[in-house]
């Protein structure tokens, strides 16, 4: 028989009141209702008012979201207007850089060559709206005079080595395994090397999309370690703070909206940023689509208690980020297209041979399985099936 004390904490968790999450005060609301009323910008435009005073942006994503893509796609004329030449991609290995720099400049597009450059920096990785960046790049040089500059799809990945895993060993991994997979080194600090190489010393401009852990630039990620006084640690050193070290004028990180991981539960319970607020003030508009500051402003005031807040005493989401876009509420949210012709009989040898972490994730059995899986990951209802209203 369940004490009263059990029944108790299963409502809770039923409820997904672990951490309780309240709605904002009416101060509160009237406050970021006044701030978006006197400071609404599309997306684009905030993007493009920061690289007046920047030259790195960083848009912190949650992967294969699709909207957060066309975003990316739609905004590379825009950005050329405005002086900004490059555009970073994080699935895509320096290696083929040059493939990809002739790519994005050919008389005609090449799909199977944008399909190589995607499959080199991972197998797996089948998202139509990742590869449709190039295109879009090529479709807006196609416009440009002939000796006008032309616009650039910078890889700031480098291959991987997955071959060199051994299934005799699996699920070891070691100093020694791990840098035959990473040979040249730690990939935060690759890529910031790319980034500051080719824009940085070139005194150039660049638009940045990457997973939200690696565009953090002065918030520093805890991570869950059992040999700390507190359980839990700060790695300072993602791509966003290794460049945010090296030049914190020109660095500006804007958070693409997704949901936070709970600070008890993890990925067992999600909630929307800022506790809900951003979501339940955002109800009262009919045009969603915004950007706007998060220092200095009611947005950034906003108290959090995901998993972001742990070991920050009064947490808020200015600590985060310096922006953030947001386009439309979680339930409309759709994952990005996969390409069938990606995967193939033909190719799934090198497939197997250079899966992600295949030292501690077994290879999938079947390309169809690996399909199976990846499916999983864009269905959104799936991949947030955990998230709470607010």
């Amino acid at each position: 028989m369940k004490t009263q004390y059990q029944i108790f904490l299963l409502f809770c968790l039923l409820a997904g009141s672990i951490p309780a999450i309240k709605a904002q005060d009416k101060k509160t609301t009237a406050a970021l209702e006044k701030y978006l009323q006197h400071n609404w910008r599309s997306p684009e435009q905030y993007i493009l008012d920061k690289f007046k005073d920047h030259d790195v942006i960083l848009l912190s994503e949650d992967h294969s979201i699709k909207h957060n893509l066309l975003l990316a796609q739609n905004i590379i004329p825009e950005l050329y207007k405005a002086g900004v030449y490059n555009f970073g991609v994080e699935f895509g290995a320096f290696e083929d850089q040059a493939l990809a720099d002739s790519l994005v400049t050919a008389p005609q597009y090449n799909e199977d060559i944008a399909r190589k450059i995607m499959f080199n920096y991972n197998v797996g990785w089948v998202f139509q709206e990742y590869r449709d960046i190039y295109k879009a790049a090529w479709k807006f040089n196609k416009s440009l005079p002939a000796q006008a500059r032309k616009f650039r799809i910078v890889n700031i990945s480098y291959r991987y080595n997955w071959a060199s895993s051994n299934d005799q060993y699996f699920g070891y991994r070691t100093v020694e395994t791990i840098k035959k997979v990473y040979p040249k080194g730690n990939m935060e600090y690759f890529r910031a090397n790319v980034i500051k190489t080719q824009v940085l010393d070139k005194n150039e401009k660049i638009l940045v999309l990457c997973g939200f852990g690696h565009a953090f630039t002065k918030y520093h990620t805890p991570y869950y370690d059992y040999r700390e006084k507190e359980f839990y640690r700060f790695d300072s050193q993602r791509m966003g703070n290794i460049l945010y070290a090296q030049a914190p004028k020109k660095v500006f990180t804007i958070l693409l909206h997704y949901p936070f991981e709970s600070k008890t539960y993890a990925s067992a319970i999600l909630y929307g940023p800022g506790n809900g607020a951003i979501d339940a003030i955002m109800k009262q508009f009919a045009n969603k689509r915004v950007g706007f500051d998060l220092i200095n402003t009611p947005f950034g005031a906003l108290a959090d208690s995901s998993q972001y807040s742990i070991g920050y005493k009064d947490f808020r989401l200015s600590k985060m980020a310096d922006g953030y876009i947001y386009q439309k509420p979680f339930n409309e949210y759709e994952g990005c297209t996969i390409d069938k012709d990606f995967l193939t009989t033909e190719n799934w040898p090198a497939v197997q041979r250079n899966y992600p972490d295949k030292d501690v994730e077994r290879v999938p059995e079947s390309k169809e399985a690996y399909i199976r899986n990846i499916s999983k990951y864009v269905d959104l209802k799936w991949r947030y099936r955990n998230l709470k209203e607010n």
